[in-house]
């Protein structure tokens, strides 16, 4: 490890002389281009100044700098760091901009591609992807957890060999099923195994394997239907939330947006990152949703409040960007959308900022659709609005249709009717 005192110049004009240096521009020019903060940009430099020194003194040529590299680095080097000079030890900064550099070498043919070798695995649940896309239409978010769950089993039975069906038994897959079971502390969630299971299984057969013995090994958890409320927010504390989101802070004209969505459209948090400008039709007042759970196009009527939430944001906050994305990001990288994990953090936030000890986003929706029935609504408009594919889905919130209840009701045994 070099430790010898530098001055800041001197550290620039090493940096420039090593193997990293005929880069350096490129890594800027990187960084610009995604619109990092110049302050940001200059922290990035230090780390990957940080990195070189590392480089030079463990000897590594230019050909072995790769992700192997940058893990002995950031694992190794970086927590018990003793470089002398003014070193920044931030693992999530220098893991960023060590990622960058990785891009930028690559780029410039300076560095080998990196060589991820395609396993029996990888191969098998590619055709598998292939199938639950546009065989059964499912959503990313579904087949990626049920790709994460075949592909514990498949690599727990084969790791990197060829995959033959017919080698694995029912006792292999309760085996599994039980080390699956144990992680989840809710019968929905074992029960999300069976399915992926389940569904693979079935995929198999498809193509002519004889797998009915595995399906049967497999059997759902006790999980009672309908049997808990969903929650919701009292009126008190919709008006509290709704309250909050006026509070001069920053990014707040884009939180107020986004809750205007959840709590007014019913919106979940997938469907408010993806919404586009193209999505709103101003004249008419409605707001198509394209990337819907069910994959269908729906137009929805906007209302006023939350029309006005959107428009407050696009005019007043929203950074000049040439994405068509409705809320996109206001850090680097700027021109590209917000995640699904971002809404569900502003309203994390805006339920702490008006003090209350909620955390799911989802809890909105059910807001809605409660706020929907007390107002007259009948189960299957809560549906329309809900866009579920089966009223079955809807009929949890008949347990909140206090007015619907009433009407249902028996005496009370002793009293007068």
């Amino acid at each position: 490890m070099d430790t010898t005192p530098h001055s800041h110049a001197i550290e620039v004009d090493w940096l420039a002389a090593s193997h990293i240096g005929p880069y350096v521009v490129a890594f800027k020019e990187r960084l610009t281009a995604l619109r990092y903060a110049a302050s940001t940009i200059a922290d990035y430099l230090a780390d990957i100044k940080h990195f070189a020194r590392w480089v030079h003194s463990r000897r590594l040529s230019l050909a072995r700098i790769d992700e192997v590299s940058v893990a002995i680095f950031l694992d190794d080097h970086l927590p018990s760091c003793a470089c002398i000079g003014h070193m920044r030890h931030s693992r999530t900064s220098h893991r960023s901009a060590l990622g960058h550099l990785l891009v930028v070498l690559r780029d410039h043919g300076a560095i080998a591609q990196s060589s991820n070798r395609i396993t029996p695995v990888d191969e098998e649940l590619r055709r598998y992807d292939d199938h639950l896309k546009h065989v059964r239409g499912l959503a990313p978010k579904t087949r990626t957890m049920a790709l994460r769950i075949v592909r514990r089993m498949l690599t727990e039975r084969f790791e990197a060999d060829a995959i033959v069906i017919a080698s694995i038994t029912p006792e292999h897959v309760r085996r599994f099923f039980a080390e699956q079971a144990a992680l989840h502390s809710k019968p929905a969630g074992a029960g999300s195994v069976v399915s992926s299971l389940r569904g693979y299984f079935r995929y198999r057969a498809s193509l002519g394997d004889l797998v009915h013995g595995l399906i049967g090994a497999l059997s759902y958890p006790a999980n009672w239907a309908l049997s808990s409320l969903p929650k919701k927010l009292t009126d008190e504390e919709v008006a509290q939330l709704v309250g909050s989101l006026n509070n001069p802070c920053r990014a707040m004209r884009r939180a107020c947006a986004i809750v205007r969505c959840a709590l007014d459209l019913g919106l979940r948090s997938i469907e408010v990152a993806q919404l586009s400008l193209d999505d709103i039709d101003w004249h008419a007042g409605t707001i198509t949703l394209r990337h819907t759970k069910g994959r269908r196009v729906d137009i929805l009527p906007l209302p006023v409040a939350t029309g006005e939430a959107i428009a407050r944001y696009l005019e007043l906050e929203r950074p000049k960007t040439s994405n068509r994305a409705i809320f996109v990001r206001n850090v680097a990288p700027r021109d590209a959308p917000i995640g699904a994990d971002l809404v569900r953090i502003t309203i994390r936030q805006a339920y702490a900022r008006a003090g209350l000890p909620y955390t799911r986003s989802h809890l909105l929706r059910h807001t809605m659709a409660n706020r929907l029935l007390a107002s007259g609504s009948s189960l299957k408009e809560v549906a329309d609005v809900l866009r579920h594919r089966s009223l079955n889905t809807t009929m949890i919130y008949a347990k909140l249709d206090s007015r619907g209840l009433a009407e249902v009701a028996l005496p009370w045994p002793g009293s007068t009717s």
